[in-house]
């Protein structure tokens, strides 16, 4: 096939998925409609948000659906009216059959984990919370079963030490990017070579999975180990935010302080899980074994700030604060 023959439809909604969109339409690639989710009002004015990918597609001059349901017949008809031979999927919803067996070479779906680990929602922030120190991207076609399909390709990253969620995650777009093209070129080739991904699994370890993010996942426990708690705060920075409820900061009610930055320390806890020490411009809390230092942090109605700047405007030292455990 050549590639002016290859008709695109791509499926995608956040900044990650742009990249790839990008680097397709850039590469001379006929994406001939994009799907994208429904405007969603956001903020205190309600304000009608759209999309990264909408805004790229609508600056571009490309075919814009929004669908509601993605089994609505009047999308159905319009995505079978498009004509595409390959749908390409990138963070997105879970698409029913009717769609992803469309059109004639399949839909396939770039992932950012190494499959099969970290099936889900959120692989990236699965990887950093539970301290691997390796993830990457994979493309894949699409099945029944969500993120099942046949590997296509693979390309792997280090997480380093200082590495958190934000920076992995933009080291994944630019690779995914690549490796989506790739996949393409090899299509348009005839090269491919899949491997079910049952293939890959040992069955005498367990899978990681990567589940959706909700607020209770992101509350700190101070009971758990520092480096336990340090990946996790990591693995939500600097979105969405590992927190911890403080007494003493707002009136008498406990306020949800978001944490974006930590350091374990050599020293042992000093206290009971949960207790605050300061020396100095340095802010620890004590966990089940070591202090965790508090680099960075953000209270309610105010910017984030470092340890040093919330040191001198409440006073942690004075121990009238108390983290709820």
């Amino acid at each position: 096939m050549k590639q002016e023959d290859l008709r695109i439809v791509f499926l995608g909604t956040p900044e990650f998925a742009v990249e790839s969109l990008d680097r397709l339409y850039k590469g001379g690639y006929n994406i001939v409609g994009v799907v994208t989710m429904p405007d969603k009002p956001a903020g205190r004015g309600h304000k009608m948000l759209h999309s990264p990918v909408k805004q790229y597609a609508e600056q571009h001059g490309l075919h814009l659906m929004q669908p509601v349901k993605l089994k609505d017949p009047e999308f159905i008809e319009e995505l079978r009216s498009l004509n595409a031979n390959l749908f390409i999927v990138i963070a997105f919803r879970m698409l029913p059959e009717i769609v992803w067996s469309m059109p004639e070479l399949g839909t396939f779906n770039l992932h950012a984990s190494l499959l099969p680990k970290y099936r889900g929602a959120a692989p990236i922030n699965w990887a950093v919370i539970n301290g691997e120190t390796e993830t990457g991207v994979t493309t894949f076609f699409l099945k029944h079963e969500i993120d099942t399909g046949d590997i296509i390709a693979k390309r792997a990253i280090e997480i380093t030490p200082e590495d958190n969620v934000g920076t992995v995650h933009d080291r994944l777009m630019q690779i995914g990017a690549e490796l989506t093209l790739n996949t393409v070129e090899d299509i348009i080739n005839g090269t491919l070579h899949t491997i079910p991904q049952d293939d890959e699994i040992n069955p005498a370890e367990e899978l990681p999975q990567a589940p959706k993010i909700f607020k209770e996942t992101c509350r700190i426990d101070w009971t758990q180990p520092a480096k336990k708690i340090h990946n996790l705060v990591r693995g939500l920075s600097p979105y969405p935010g590992a927190w911890t409820e403080i007494n003493g900061l707002i009136n008498d009610t406990p306020a949800s302080v978001k944490i974006f930055e930590t350091h374990v320390s050599d020293n042992k806890a000093a206290g009971e899980p949960g207790t605050i020490s300061v020396n100095g411009e340095q802010m620890f809390v004590s966990t089940a074994d070591n202090m965790l230092e508090i680099l960075s942090l953000q209270i309610p109605g105010k910017r984030r700030m470092s340890a040093a700047e919330f040191i001198r405007g409440y006073h942690p030292q004075d121990n009238r604060l108390t983290i709820v455990v």
